[in-house]
């Protein structure tokens, strides 16, 4: 039910819903009923008009007596019915007492109701709304026995009415505000137990969205299950369209896994070929150093660079066959080992490799023992100080440190040098990813893209973690590798 969901919609939209039929039928009620009970007054008027006050008696003929009650035009209220009666003498029929008198202006606005069979709705100043029916009189003066005729208004008070209708819209009301709290719980319980299945989808989804994708055996377990996957739903369709969809995922998934297991065979297998020829090259070309006197400078510079390339070449096929085996499970020797030496080893031989930088190093007091193999260890780290010497201008200051951080061995190569470009930041670890040719050093060489390959590829197989911090200012790698137990 938070904020934006589809059963905080549903919920809300259905109890909506309800409360608009809720209160349409409450409306529809209270008129219906305002119409019976004004009905029900018009009634009563139909059958009193005629006859005015119960001490006079009515004629055969329909006539009424009508006794001598002198001059005047007098409106009476007597008890709830509203009797009014004029004669063309200007007579006036019974009251029951002077204090039901009407006001003269409540007179004048009867005097001035037309003649009608059907009654009409007036509101009189001081007795409020009142149901008024106006009819022909036709009676005999009881004292000279003349016929007369006349207006006669017969009228009673519409709180007959709206008294109840009151009390009907107030229980109206009260039912209404319970049938939205109904219609409010019962929706939430119904879209709950409605939408358990596309929750149960959303789950699935996430568990998905959790794994390891990326790189290595590729599966996908997760699967939406069986009863959610029911082509009559609509939910149904999706998780069965879901469950297809992460049948596909999983084939490509496994083409790509072995078309880069092609690749890395093809790669190991290259790169295993090639040693012997590149060594065969670098000793033919060692061989000639003997003679380089004898030829002519152009000869001898051609088969200096040859061996230089040649021994390029190796490196990098060396390199290539070490992610290789890593690839295909790592073959280290894990041992305790005392990275405070290799870590000074590595900034030692740094330092001879780039005089022309500044070289810091920090260590602890206490010896750093991590679980790991001490030759590659070392590789990691010159790797990280050969990249900092290739890709920063003379003069930069490179800082390693080593310490324990939180059962983990940390070691940290920044320099204050121009930075990674954003272009390439998030990718630097992976394989052949290369800085454009202007920020190598001159004299340097092109990088061939696998040094810092090779460091999270390492510092993986120990189960650590290899992260990089860089902007305009500097750059900072950080390797952690396991501490080993100790005892």
């Amino acid at each position: 039910m938070g904020r934006g969901t589809l059963s905080r919609q549903l919920v809300l939209r259905v109890t909506l819903l309800v409360a608009l039929v809720a209160v349409a039928l409450s409306g529809l009620t209270a008129v219906a009923a305002y119409s019976i009970l004004q009905g029900q007054i018009d009634q009563t008027l139909q059958s009193r008009s005629g006859v005015p006050d119960s001490r006079h008696g009515t004629v055969p003929d329909g006539k009424t007596n009508l006794p001598d009650r002198g001059p005047g035009d007098t409106g009476q209220q007597i008890g709830m019915l509203l009797y009014y009666s004029l004669t063309d003498y200007g007579r006036v029929l019974t009251g029951t007492s002077e204090s039901d008198n009407l006001t003269a202006d409540e007179n004048a606005l009867l005097k001035a109701l037309p003649v009608s069979n059907t009654p009409v709705t007036v509101q009189l100043p001081n007795h409020g709304a009142y149901r008024v029916l106006v009819r022909p009189l036709s009676a005999v003066d009881l004292s000279t026995g003349a016929s007369v005729t006349g207006t006669q208004v017969v009228g009673l008070p519409m709180s007959q009415a709206i008294r109840p209708l009151r009390d009907l819209l107030l229980a109206a009301a009260a039912l209404t505000l319970a049938a939205i709290a109904l219609a409010y719980v019962a929706a939430r319980r119904v879209v709950g137990s409605s939408l358990q299945p596309l929750q149960r989808l959303a789950n699935t989804a996430h568990q998905v969205s959790q794994l390891e994708l990326h790189s290595g055996e590729v599966e996908v377990p997760v699967r939406v299950p069986g009863p959610d996957t029911d082509p009559r739903s609509e939910v149904g369709q999706v998780g069965l369209a879901f469950n297809h969809m992460l049948d596909n995922v999983e084939g490509a998934l496994s083409a790509r896994q072995r078309s880069e297991m092609k690749v890395r065979q093809f790669v190991a297998d290259a790169s295993h070929e090639l040693r012997n020829p590149l060594a065969s090259i670098r000793g033919y070309a060692e061989l000639t150093r003997r003679e380089r006197a004898d030829v002519p400078p152009n000869t001898a510079h051609a088969l200096s660079r040859i061996e230089s390339e040649s021994a390029r070449m190796s490196s990098l096929v060396e390199d290539l066959l070490l992610l290789a085996r890593l690839d295909s499970g790592p073959n280290l020797t894990m041992t305790p080992t005392h990275l405070n030496e290799i870590v000074a080893n590595a900034v030692s031989d740094a330092q001879v490799a780039g005089p022309d930088h500044e070289w810091e190093l920090s260590l602890p007091a206490s010896d750093v023992v991590a679980v790991g193999d001490p030759f590659r260890l070392l590789q990691v780290i010159s790797n990280l100080l050969a990249n900092a010497r290739t890709h920063t201008p003379a003069g930069t200051l490179v800082s390693t440190s080593l310490s324990a951080e939180g059962g983990f061995a940390v070691v940290r190569v920044a320099d204050n040098g121009p930075g990674i470009p954003a272009s390439i930041r998030d990718k630097v670890f992976e394989r052949f990813t290369r800085a454009d040719a202007s920020r190598v050093r001159s004299g340097q060489g092109q990088s061939t893209g696998l040094g810092l390959a090779i460091v999270a590829a390492v510092v993986a197989a120990h189960r650590g973690t290899a992260s990089v911090d860089s902007n305009d200012h500097g750059t900072t790698f950080t390797i952690r590798i396991p501490l080993a137990v100790a005892g």
